[in-house]
Order: structure tokens, then C-alpha cells, then sequence
């Protein structure tokens, strides 16, 4: 009896001593809610026995958890830190720790804004924003010495932004008076999820995902992570404005369950004033519902810097498989007759793309090229000319062959095997593009580059790669998942294919791919070659589909599972449907016709007895706003449709 008196008077004060270690300071804590009242942002401090202080935030969706408390912070080494704070190495990385709160600053933003291109014509920028400011160190204190401010505070904010899209964090350093600089090594920024979370785990940004639970990953995550929760959301963990920044991963806390870390690639030095990333985190009831709100990936970045954009012109490229000069003007005719806009000289037209010697300024002596030739042979046929170049001709070259490139007419340059990750190759790599949109030239990113909406920017970065597409082939599954995933941070170059036999998919699947996976410049035939169109008449879907749009509403789908796209460009309507590995059937409502107007719909799907080798057929049929059309799709299969007004 004594035993167990004595333990629950240990319980006790054991309790009562752990809340008292996790006291909130009630004069920090500030809500912020987005403008339809749907996200709620909880910000505090907490101090312990100590007196030392954290930062913390909570964030909630229509009254469901969606964070719960977790750190924020960023760890920063310094020896001006050490001397003039006076405190050990260790606390002194840890920036979010003792920080005295100032106070904090609102505002609200609600503008339209048009963008260049898109998947929408009119993107609306609405949020709530606060700014909590702080000071570290003695601040009061203000030394000057030989004219120099020796003062011992020094300064960051906490911008916040809540909009209906989602929720955006990032820290922010004022300009010091003290010639303070900052070696970033790593971020507190956390993100506590419910138990029973699941995310859509990739590790390698063109790798395959796998649905696993917050424990045991072998490794970081790619972002945007999209996981599901017990309580039926669909969450979404992204990146915004990474341009001079190291990228962030996302690993499992160590000590914290449930918890996701932000991993940066590595340390950063900046010289303030200066505001790295924004952490980004959407919710939905409908995973659907995620890729309608992308849009804030954009809206957290600048401005288009770029004046005269009269060059940057999005469209639809065939590679040329066979380089050689001939071989590539065949493909210029089958561009001009299919309503292509580019073709692509891709790795080797200037030597081996993996040696440093390769000179991208020359033609390989074993091609037999004249590109001032071949341009102007396209420009005759309304075709411009993209190039590939890999990194390694770049970062030795890129001063004298974007000029040259210009007067060759060259619209174009896809970057190979960029270095991504590190500050270094971040701000060399973003400057890289701006220099790019000083002689007019486009650019395609490759590799592992994902991006975090530079593109508002600077435009003339049309599109990337950080994807598993066809150049690995993947299943239907991996199809629908890259939608919601993905895709999210924006453009992506898939390659889609069509004649090849390594797909493993349908044709129609990869007719509806050019509709359901955006990219403003659009590889099309990928590993295919002008001789393997035979006349099949679904081909005419290519030929018609653009690759910008004017409007965009995802109609249906569950990730992994399946998804329809519509698209309006002008007039017409454009639809995408597929599923993934297995049969299904799906009913499409037409409920996002103009009302007052007739279409025809030109449906174009799989079908065993058709006779070509493409096994794909047409169909007809008159539609109207509310009427509806059931879509068997076969396994891996999919459906296109090409909506027409009826003028009469």
C-alpha cells in the first residue's frame, strides 16, 4: 500500500514537473486563418523551467488536425554568434531557441494576375499574411565602435501566409546594421503529422512511389510529399522560391513519432538581408481538390522579370532519334504536318555530352549537321530548333554559346544532368536560365531539377524533368499517381510516347497523357521516328491538342487509382481520362459545357478490333452541358476527347 502510495505521488509531481516544463508565453501566441476561414494557423512559444524558449505552430483544416505542435527554427553557425551572445556552440545553431518576440504585423492581398502561360488564363492571388518579429540577443545593448555598430541583437521574422490554397511559412532576416552574415546548417522546421498518416514515399525524384506509414523509410522523401490521414485528408508538404537556397528533403524525426523533418542538402551562406524558402502545406477532403489549388507554388514567387516575352512560344516537339541532317529535316516535315511547333537535337550532336572536352560550340565530327542550315530550313516551315546540353559544356561555356545560339536560331536549350541540391549549383543554375532569357533562349531543365514556380519569374524556364516518365517506362499506376503528386510543384517533361513497344500502357492512355500531364513545351513521340505513323487517325488528337490553357478543371480521380482532366483552349475542350492497372468504368458529366451552346465530341479509346496497330478507335457524338458519357477503360487503359462547338 505504502509502495503504491508513494508511486502515485511520484506520477504526481513527475506530471505536474513535465507541465510546467511546457509553459505557452500567451503574449506570443497569434491565429491566423486563411480568407474562406477553412485553414486555422496556430503560432507560440513555449518556455521551460529554464526560461528557455521555442517556437511551435499548429495548423488545422475546417476544424481537423492537420499539424500538430511542431517546431519551427533554423540552425546557424556563426562565431559572431558565439562572442557576442556568449553562449556555447551548440545553443548558439539553434536560432529558434530564446528568440524575444516584438510583435506582429498583418496584412491581406486579393489581386488577379495573368500569367504568361498555364494550365489557367486568370490565377487569383488571395491570403491573409502576419509577420512575427523577433530579436536575439542583448538588443538593448548598442555598441559602437570605431564608427562601427557592435550592437548584440540581431533580427528575424516569421512570415506566414494563409491563403485558401494552403498554408506558407518562411523565415525571413532584415538587413543588420553590424555586417552580420548567416551560415545556415539545417532547419527545426517540422511537420507532426496524426498517427496513422501515410505518405506517398519517393526518395529519387524519378523514381517510383510506394504508399508507407511514417516509420522505417529508408532515407528522404522528395517534395511535394502527399500523404493521406486518418481523418480523410489529403496533405501536401512543398517547396516555393527555391532559388539560392539548399533543397529540402524530408526525413523522419529520430526522436518525435510522426514527425517530418525538413532536410536540407546542405549548409547555405547569405548575407542579409535575405528570406529563404517557403515550407508549404495544402489539405483537402478531395485529393482532386489539391490539384486545383497548385496555383500557390506560383503565387509565392515574384513577378515576371522578363519585358518583351514576344519569344517565348510554348508547343509540341518530336525528337530527332537518328542525328544526322537529314534524318532531322524529316522530322521538321512530319512537325509542319502534324502541328508540331519544335524537333530536338538531343544528347551527341556536339561530341560525347559525359567529357568536359565536348565542345557544344562545334558539330561532332562523326554528324553531319549544319544547324544555321537546318534552322532556317525549319523557320521555312514555321518549326523552331531546341538543343541538348549537358552541364558540363554549361558551366564551362554557357557565356559564348548562348550568343551563338542566337545567331544560329536556336529557340531552345535543354539542360542535361544539371548538379541539384547544394546553394552552389541552386543560384548557378537559376542565374543559368536568367542568361538564357538575356539571348531569347528557352529552357528545359533535366534530371533531378523539381521546381518551385521560378517559372513566374522567369518564363522562359517552359518546363522540367524530376520525374519518372517514359524514359523509364513506367505502369499505370505510376500514372495516376503523378498527378497528385508531383505535378503539384508544376511542369514536367514526361516524354510521352506513342508507337514504342516498351510502353506499358495503352495508346489512348498516352493520348490522354497530353491533356492530364501539363508541360508548355510537350515531347511527343518520344523514341519514335516520322516512319512509324502508318495514317492512323487518332493521331489527329496530337496534332489538335495545345499544350497551354485557358481554363482547367480536374472532373474526377483518387490517386493511384484514376483521374479525368478537361482543358479549354479557345473554343474547344480537351479531355483526359485514364486508369490505372486495372479495368474500370467511369462516367464523365459534361457539366463544365457553356450552357447555352452545342459541342460535338470526338471520343477516341481502346478497341481490340480495330484494325491498326495502334488499337485504337473513334466515335461521335453530340453533347451539351449535363450530358454524360460512360467510359470503359480497359486495364492501363485510358480515353481522349477532342470537344468542337456546334455552330449552328
Amino acid at each position: 500500500m505504502k509502495i503504491r502510495k508513494f508511486y502515485l505521488i511520484t506520477l504526481f509531481f513527475s506530471l505536474l514537473l513535465s507541465a510546467q516544463q511546457q509553459v505557452i508565453i500567451q503574449e506570443t501566441a497569434q491565429k491566423l486563418k486563411s480568407p474562406d476561414g477553412n485553414y486555422e494557423f496556430n503560432f507560440y512559444q513555449k518556455q521551460d523551467l529554464n526560461n528557455d524558449k521555442q517556437m511551435y505552430y499548429s495548423l488545422f483544416y475546417k476544424g481537423n488536425a492537420v499539424v500538430l505542435e511542431s517546431e519551427l527554427g533554423v540552425l546557424i553557425e556563426n562565431q559572431t554568434f558565439e562572442s557576442a551572445l556568449a553562449v556555447p556552440n551548440d545553443t548558439c545553431k539553434v536560432w529558434g531557441e530564446n528568440l524575444k518576440f516584438k510583435g506582429v504585423q498583418r496584412n491581406t492581398v486579393d489581386q488577379n494576375w495573368n500569367p504568361l502561360y498555364g494550365e489557367n488564363k486568370v490565377i487569383r492571388d488571395n491570403y491573409n499574411e502576419m509577420v512575427l518579429s523577433f530579436t536575439k540577443g542583448d538588443e538593448a545593448k548598442k555598441v559602437v565602435i570605431d564608427g562601427y555598430d557592435k550592437s548584440k541583437g540581431y533580427f528575424m521574422n516569421v512570415i506566414v501566409r494563409a491563403s485558401n490554397e494552403g498554408i506558407a511559412i518562411r523565415y525571413q532576416f532584415p538587413e543588420p546594421t553590424n555586417g552580420l552574415f548567416l551560415h545556415i546548417v539545417g532547419e527545426q522546421t517540422q511537420f507532426t503529422m496524426p498517427e496513422g498518416t501515410l505518405a506517398y514515399y519517393e526518395p529519387w525524384a524519378q523514381g517510383p512511389y510506394s504508399l508507407l506509414p511514417l516509420k522505417d523509410w529508408n532515407g528522404q522523401s522528395e517534395r511535394p510529399l502527399t500523404m493521406k490521414l486518418a481523418n480523410g485528408l489529403n496533405v501536401v508538404i512543398a517547396e516555393a522560391q527555391m532559388t539560392d537556397y539548399a533543397r529540402m528533403k524530408l526525413s523522419l524525426n529520430t526522436t518525435k513519432p510522426n514527425t517530418l523533418q525538413a532536410s536540407l542538402y546542405g549548409s547555405i551562406d547569405v548575407i542579409p538581408a535575405y528570406a529563404t524558402p517557403w515550407r508549404v502545406i495544402m489539405a483537402a477532403d478531395k485529393a482532386t481538390d489539391l490539384i486545383a489549388n497548385n496555383s500557390i507554388i506560383l503565387n509565392l514567387n515574384p513577378e515576371n522579370e522578363i519585358k518583351d516575352t514576344s519569344w517565348i512560344k510554348p508547343g509540341k516537339v518530336i525528337r530527332v532519334a537518328k542525328l544526322s541532317q537529314a534524318d532531322a529535316k524529316k522530322c521538321v516535315d512530319f512537325a509542319a504536318e502534324r502541328g508540331l511547333q519544335y524537333i530536338h537535337l538531343d544528347a551527341g550532336w556536339y561530341g560525347p555530352e559525359m567529357k568536359m572536352s565536348s565542345d557544344a560550340t562545334t558539330i561532332s565530327e562523326t554528324k553531319d549537321f549544319n544547324i544555321p542550315e537546318l534552322t532556317a530550313y525549319a523557320a521555312s516551315k514555321g518549326i523552331g530548333l531546341w538543343v541538348y546540353v549537358n552541364q558540363r559544356a554549361l558551366i564551362q561555356q554557357l557565356d559564348s554559346i548562348l550568343p551563338l545560339y542566337k545567331k544560329w536560331g536556336i529557340k531552345g536549350i535543354k539542360f542535361g544532368f544539371v548538379q541539384v541540391g547544394n546553394q552552389r549549383w541552386t543560384t548557378w543554375l537559376h542565374e543559368a536560365v536568367k542568361k538564357c532569357a538575356q539571348y531569347g533562349l528557352m529552357v528545359d531543365i533535366h534530371d533531378e531539377y523539381r521546381p518551385t514556380g521560378f517559372s513566374r519569374t522567369y518564363p522562359n524556364l517552359m518546363t522540367q524533368e524530376g520525374i519518372r516518365g517514359n524514359e523509364e517506362m513506367p505502369d499505370a499506376n505510376h500514372n495516376t499517381i503523378l498527378p497528385f503528386t508531383r505535378f503539384l510543384a508544376g511542369p514536367a517533361d514526361y516524354t510521352i510516347a506513342y508507337y514504342s513497344k516498351a510502353i506499358k500502357n495503352t495508346h489512348a492512355h498516352q493520348l490522354a497523357l497530353s491533356v492530364i500531364f501539363y508541360s508548355p513545351i510537350q515531347f511527343m513521340y518520344w523514341y519514335d521516328q516520322p516512319s512509324a505513323y502508318e495514317g492512323e487517325p487518332e493521331i489527329e488528337f496530337f496534332d489538335k491538342v495545345p499544350t497551354v490553357w485557358e481554363e482547367t478543371k480536374v472532373l474526377n480521380g483518387e490517386i493511384g487509382k484514376y483521374i479525368t482532366t478537361a482543358r479549354k483552349s479557345g473554343k474547344d475542350w480537351f479531355v483526359g481520362c485514364i486508369t490505372n492497372n486495372e479495368a474500370r468504368t467511369l462516367e464523365l458529366n459534361f457539366d463544365f459545357l457553356d450552357v447555352k451552346k452545342k459541342y460535338k465530341a470526338r471520343i477516341y479509346f481502346d478497341d481490340d478490333k480495330v484494325n491498326t496497330k495502334t488499337k485504337v478507335a473513334l466515335k461521335d457524338m453530340l453533347v451539351k452541358k449535363g450530358s454524360k458519357l460512360k467510359l470503359d477503360l480497359k486495364a492501363s487503359g485510358g480515353a481522349a476527347i477532342w470537344i468542337t462547338e456546334i455552330n449552328k
